[in-house]
C-alpha cells in the first residue's frame, strides 16, 4: 500500500497550522500579546511572528513547488496575533485548494531550492517533502510553541496534538 503526497502534506499542513492558531487564543489569554510577539528561545533567533510567518511559507511553498504553481505571496508584515491567525488561515485556505491529483503528479518533479547564498539542494517532489519540507515547516510549528510555553503560556503535548481531539480510547471500568 502505498499513502499519497497529498495525505502527507495537505492534513498535516492544516493541522499544525490550526493547532498554531488556537495557542493564539490561549496565549492572549494568559499573557500581553506585546511581551510574546518579541519571545525568541536564544537571541540568534527569530522572534514568534517570523516563526509563524515561516511555518506559513514552508506549507505554502512545499506543495506549490510539488504541484509545479506558484505560491501565493504573504509577505512577513504580521505584528498582532490576529495578523498571524489571518495568515495561518489564508495560508489553510490555499494548501487545501491544491488538486491532489497535481500533487502526485509532482512526485517526481524536480524542485530546485536556492539559498540566498547561491546554493542550495535539487530534489523529486517527494524526495523535497519529506526530506526538507516537512521537517523544516515542524523547526518552525515547535519552535512557535517552545517560545510560547517558555514564556510561561500553560500549552502542553494535548494542545500540539489538539487535532487529534478527545482520546477515542475510552479506559475499561
Amino acid at each position: 500500500m502505498s499513502i499519497s503526497i497529498h495525505a502527507v502534506s495537505v492534513p498535516v499542513f492544516v493541522n499544525s497550522l490550526r493547532n498554531m492558531s488556537v495557542w493564539l487564543d490561549k496565549a492572549a489569554s494568559e499573557k500581553p500579546e506585546a511581551e510574546l510577539l518579541l519571545g525568541r528561545l536564544a537571541p540568534d533567533m527569530r522572534a514568534l511572528p517570523a516563526q509563524y510567518q515561516m511555518a506559513s511559507d514552508s506549507a505554502k511553498n512545499a506543495v506549490a513547488r510539488i504541484a509545479g504553481i506558484e505560491a501565493p505571496a504573504m509577505p512577513d508584515v504580521e505584528a498582532t496575533f490576529a495578523e498571524l491567525k489571518e495568515r495561518c488561515a489564508r495560508t489553510i485556505a490555499f494548501v487545501e485548494g491544491i488538486d491532489p491529483a497535481a500533487l502526485a503528479s509532482g512526485a517526481e518533479r524536480e524542485v530546485e531550492l536556492k539559498f540566498p547564498n547561491g546554493m542550495g539542494y535539487r530534489f523529486s517532489g517527494q524526495a523535497y517533502l519529506t526530506g526538507f519540507a516537512l521537517p523544516n515547516f515542524f523547526f518552525h510549528v515547535t519552535t512557535a510553541y517552545a517560545i510560547l510555553r517558555s514564556a510561561g503560556v500553560s500549552l502542553g503535548k494535548p494542545d500540539f496534538l489538539q487535532h487529534l481531539g478527545p482520546p477515542n480510547i475510552q479506559a475499561s471500568e
